[in-house]
């Protein structure tokens, strides 16, 4: 009996027409990136283990997918450590490389390798697969791209507000409406230096971002859980309460951050911010949103997120500035800001609003129909002429009924049939069908083209 075919749970196929809707997400962004001056660059799939290693915490070294060394790995370990079972004590040896985690460390390790090539500051986007050994569940799987853009090499806000810009183009582009947030872990550090509460700070924007689903009381019950102070749970409550434009929440928190240089440095990057990006007619609203962390430890100035208005799902972009990108490999101090599209919501979020435009996921505009050798070669010349012209077009291979070649039209969404027959030929023209309309016109060879365009 012959085993069915699967692939490894946590992975996908695409059809054609899911590729063509996913290449169209892919080129609309990378069309914006380079509208920006941002330069494309690919790393390999694999790394060495030793660069992805101790990059991402104790879990994320756990998700990285290990490769077995190849030849006979095994020789060089003994029966001692086989029979040990210690799995992560046998992969550090059987496993030298391992399947990239991200796009960022490898970007890290390629500016460190290249720098002697690179002009900073360095403009770089990468749109490509990465691999996490997760459990995989719906939204989550062990294989999906990430589009990255990063700016290294530079201190500037403009940075900061350019990408907050290629966010809003690119979404303006999709049709889809979104909400770009905004918070700096400059100014979340100063709020645990005021109420004397530095060392929670992740407990404390923890309960903070939960505020929209448990409510205010439960926000606080969390924090004294957590074991912060009811003095500092108290000096917490304008923060959490905070509410107003922009303008409004900037101006409370300069009462409220006075103390701290830290906080008030913060601020000072968020209020150069929003007013750069007042002047830069975006299509889409820019807030500030105190509850936004996005990973504390990572980050070290401006974050971002932003959330889709019409379609209940998490966040579809992210990003943030950070300090000291290539430290762990030996190049201190080179500081950048960048994004992360996540196509695979970005899929979602146009299926559900079924936004994608006819020419991204119809490719084939016309086909020409065959009733036999004459007819084919009759058509040939035609669809030399067609494609010349532009315009994707195939020829039924084989001489078949009518309605199986109609029904393969309509099985790939072609809008238009070229059908060719006797008469056609004699009259040195050809019926052209309009699939959607049903409606049919007799016409020469340079009126085709122009009838299809």
């Amino acid at each position: 009996m012959t085993v069915k075919p699967s692939i490894p749970k946590g992975t996908r196929d695409f059809s054609p027409v899911e590729m063509a809707k996913r290449n169209y997400i892919f080129n609309t962004i990378c069309d914006v990136y380079r509208l920006y001056g941002f330069e494309q660059i690919e790393t390999p799939s694999m790394e060495m283990l030793s660069t992805l290693m101790g990059k991402y915490g104790e879990e994320g070294d756990k998700l990285l997918f290990k490769i077995l060394n190849s030849g006979d790995y095994f020789s060089k370990i003994s029966d001692e450590d086989l029979l040990s079972r210690d799995s992560l004590k046998m992969a550090s040896r059987l496993c030298e490389k391992g399947l990239r985690y991200d796009l960022t460390v490898p970007f890290a390790r390629y500016v460190v390798m290249h720098r002697d090539e690179i002009t900073f500051p360095f403009k770089r986007y990468q749109i490509q697969p990465v691999w996490r050994a997760d459990r995989p569940q719906k939204g989550r799987y062990r294989e999906f791209y990430q589009c990255d853009a990063d700016v290294v090499g530079s201190d500037s806000l403009l940075n900061e507000v350019e990408l907050m810009q290629i966010i809003d183009t690119v979404f303006t582009r999709f049709g889809v409406r979104v909400n770009i947030k905004i918070n700096n872990r400059k100014i979340l550090s100063g709020i645990a230096e005021v109420i004397n509460e530095a060392d929670k700070i992740v407990d404390i924007t923890v309960a903070i971002d939960k505020l929209d689903k448990i409510g205010l009381d439960n926000v606080n019950a969390e924090l004294a859980d957590k074991g912060i102070s009811k003095e500092a749970i108290e000096k917490l409550q304008p923060i959490i309460k905070l509410s107003g434009t922009n303008d409004e929440k900037m101006t409370t928190l300069e009462q409220i951050l006075a103390a701290s240089e830290t906080g008030m440095k913060g601020i000072e990057e968020c209020k150069f911010i929003f007013h750069t990006l007042s002047q830069m007619n975006l299509t889409n609203g820019v807030e500030f949103d105190l509850t936004l962390a996005r990973g504390l430890n990572y980050y070290t100035g401006a974050i971002f997120e932003v959330k889709a208005l019409d379609v209940e799902i998490g966040s579809i972009t992210g990003g943030g500035r950070y300090d000291n990108l290539t430290g762990v490999f030996g190049m201190p101090g080179v500081s950048g800001v960048g994004i992360s599209f996540g196509a695979d919501r970005i899929f979602d979020v146009l299926n559900q609003l079924n936004l994608y435009p006819e020419e991204a996921v119809c490719r084939t505009r016309l086909l020409f129909t065959n009733f036999g050798e004459k007819e084919a070669a009759y058509s040939l010349p035609l669809l030399l002429k067609v494609r010349q012209s532009g315009v994707a077009a195939e020829i039924y291979p084989d001489s078949v009924k009518m309605k199986k070649q109609m029904s393969y039209a309509n099985s790939k969404h072609i809008p238009f049939v070229a059908i060719i027959g006797e008469n056609e030929m004699n009259e040195h023209k050809l019926t052209l069908k309009n699939m959607v309309t049903g409606e049919q016109q007799l016409l020469t060879a340079d009126e085709l083209v122009a009838a299809i365009q």
